[in-house]
């Protein structure tokens, strides 16, 4: 069980090779990081069964009140939640905090209708606050499943 970042030892067709009108920038982004590999810019999670995890990119960087978050650590947090079959945070300008308010957008496992959008803010708040710290909980959560309602009961 291991993570770190993906990268490739071979070219294969349709590989990128350039960056249009910036090879340098391209040679410093996918060939420099790891000499001999192409980066590809993502995280990934290897189990000791050989199997492999995309985490989320590793360049996808917010900087909340100072703290840089990658949101793919965020989203291993909010997935690991009972409800939660998925889910995507990002971040947007915040007036104080920078990028601050970071909402989660979900998608929800079906056996999770009877839960209400305020006690699952309230439960993701509190598991983010714990596993990460109390900074990097979203100020927003956005359930995107078709199947969810505010008013079912829960």
């Amino acid at each position: 069980n291991i993570s770190g970042a993906l990268c490739i030892s071979q070219a294969w067709p349709g590989m990128a090779r350039t960056i249009y009108n910036d090879h340098k920038r391209f040679l410093e982004t996918y060939l420099t990081p790891y000499p001999g590999f192409f980066f590809t810019g993502d995280g990934v999670y290897r189990t000791s069964e050989g199997y492999y995890q995309l985490t989320g990119r590793l360049d996808d960087i917010i900087n909340i009140s100072g703290h840089r978050l990658g949101t793919a650590e965020v989203e291993d947090v909010v997935n690991h939640h009972v409800a939660v079959a998925e889910s995507a945070v990002i971040g947007y300008p915040h007036e104080i905090k920078g990028e601050g308010k970071m909402p989660a957008f979900l998608s929800l496992k079906c056996l999770s209708r009877d839960y209400r959008t305020a006690t699952l803010t309230a439960e993701l708040r509190e598991l983010i606050s714990k596993k990460i710290a109390k900074y990097a909980a979203p100020e927003y959560v956005q359930v995107t499943c078709a199947s969810w309602s505010n008013t079912h009961p829960g």
